[in-house]
């Protein structure tokens, strides 16, 4: 098993567990939050891909980074996987700008999701006021145009 596998794997669990003992099951987060997995390991897939383009691949690596740091808007390490919402919200910003500009079959082939990734990224662009406060995500916007 790839590397990238073994945390897509680790952080669909360790949410799982954090929803089913924490949260309710019926957070009203939990569908969005249980796309951080799927997300980041696009992502990563993304980079790895030839058929990426090297300007989109800078985007790319910059919401990896954001997801991956610890110091962000929303801090996972104080507000747990609640914490990934603004790393999606960031993370479908960007794929919505790739697929306006690159075969999204490209996109397509690496999605882990049950759902279309076109449906997933529009509904999480429609909802991001919602999840994550529309003065945080204006400040995201602008760190990552």
């Amino acid at each position: 098993m790839e590397k990238e596998e073994k945390y897509y794997l680790k952080l669909r669990s360790n949410i799982t567990k954090w929803l089913d003992e924490k949260a309710s099951l019926n957070h009203k987060w939990r569908e969005f939050i249980m796309l951080a997995p799927d997300i980041f390991y696009l992502l990563i897939k993304l980079v790895q891909d030839s058929e990426v383009p090297q300007s989109k691949k800078v985007k790319l690596v910059s919401a990896i980074a954001y997801f991956i740091s610890p110091i962000d808007l929303l801090p996972e390490v104080f507000l747990g996987p609640i914490g990934y919402m603004d790393d999606i919200a960031i993370a479908a910003y960007i794929l919505n700008e790739m697929i306006n500009s690159i075969d999204p079959q490209i996109i397509k082939k690496y999605w882990a999701g049950d759902t279309d990734i076109l449906i997933v990224l529009k509904k999480i662009l429609i909802n991001v006021d919602n999840l994550i406060g529309k003065g945080i995500w204006d400040k995201l916007k602008g760190k990552f145009n």
